[in-house]
């Protein structure tokens, strides 16, 4: 006689689609779109240093006493960021950056327990099967990644800099953008496990180029990281052109002249301009191009959708910059590239093509 064990739905037969664990997985996009958001405040309001140990369980508590702030404002006082740049800060003043780094490693907490704890519970009551089970194993082991992704960027501002290096903040910028992409494509599972697929060929190179657009959006978001990385939006607060010129002088001012890409503010700024208006000329062609095309309402509303979204991320840009980079606009500009990358995933998992052989 075999005994049946808890884990025996952990097996490869297929489980039926689920609302509750779609929706579940909905909450925790959500969650990451708010912590990206509350990043960019933590970034524009150079809070992300204020805290200098890494405590993953006694860090969950705020400091409660006096005694604590005051050491850990005198560990903040003593790396470069207050030496040279917030010197004489008070007590009050640091308290103020500190609660914004506080709330978003706070925030990070929430989110694990939010993923691990519906997992948990899904997964016992054999609500996913062998290879969602993986796949969510997969999730998980990506967000303890981007915990550690987190202190690694916060690190780089202990030594000689003043700010946490740009490179770190891409990776930890681009490994959220990633979660977020993988859990909203496996929450479109749970809803449509088997969406219309279309035998239309124009829709098949449609799909190649919603791809196409999918990589050129995320290269936008991530040069977008090193302009806010480099604080590079401070300057040329001009649009089109950047102070009188269409290319700024300085644009090839470092050497080698690769580092330009990625260290001169008037490079990066540049590029970051020249991939958002090359944005917008892509996906308005593949959405008059969809137009033209057979396809469900679901994809055609989608490219609409996307259309929107993208001119409305590109005025946010424009406002943004102008404005000297208000936080709510940069904050509102960071929700903003999100919601056009959920708008591609959108469209590329409904606009499947199938095999004509």
């Amino acid at each position: 006689m075999t005994t049946a064990t808890p884990f025996a739905f952990a097996s490869d037969k297929p489980v039926r689609a689920s609302r509750a664990v779609g929706f579940w997985l909905l909450g925790c996009c959500t969650m990451v779109l708010a912590m990206a958001v509350i990043g960019a405040i933590t970034r524009l309001t150079e809070s992300g240093l204020s805290i200098m140990e890494w405590a993953p369980v006694s860090g969950v508590l705020p400091p409660l006493s006096q005694g604590e702030w005051q050491r850990l404002f005198d560990l903040y006082r003593q790396i470069p960021e207050y030496q040279q740049v917030n010197a004489g800060m008070s007590l009050a003043e640091f308290k103020a950056i500190f609660w914004w780094e506080y709330i978003h490693r706070l925030w990070g907490r929430l989110i694990g327990l939010v993923f691990a704890l519906p997992f948990a519970w899904f997964w016992w009551r054999g609500k996913l099967d062998g290879r969602m089970t993986r796949l969510l194993l997969l999730a998980l082991l990506l967000g303890g990644l981007q915990g550690f992704m987190g202190w690694f960027m916060v690190a780089s501002g202990f030594g000689e800099r003043t700010d946490v290096s740009q490179y770190r903040l891409v990776a930890h910028l681009g490994l959220a953008l990633g979660i977020y992409g993988y859990l909203f494509w496996l929450a479109l599972g749970q809803f449509w496990p088997r969406p219309e697929r279309s035998r239309d060929p124009a829709a098949g190179r449609l799909r190649r180029s919603g791809f196409a657009l999918l990589a050129l959006v995320a290269l936008t978001i991530l040069s977008g990281g090193f302009v806010a990385g480099l604080n590079a939006g401070l300057v040329y607060n001009t649009f089109p052109l950047m102070d009188g010129d269409l290319v700024p002088a300085g644009y090839a001012l470092l050497a080698p002249w690769p580092l330009n890409l990625f260290e001169n503010h008037a490079a990066v700024q540049f590029n970051h301009r020249l991939l958002a208006v090359s944005t917008i000329f892509v996906t308005l062609a593949i959405w008059l191009w969809s137009l033209r095309q057979d396809l469900s309402p679901a994809v055609q509303g989608g490219f609409a959708l996307l259309a929107i979204l993208a001119l409305l991320q590109l005025a946010l840009g424009i406002v943004t910059l102008l404005l000297v980079v208000p936080i709510w606009a940069a904050a509102l500009h960071q929700a903003g590239a999100i919601f056009v990358l959920t708008a591609i995933l959108w469209c590329l998992y409904h606009l499947r093509v199938r095999n004509p052989a």
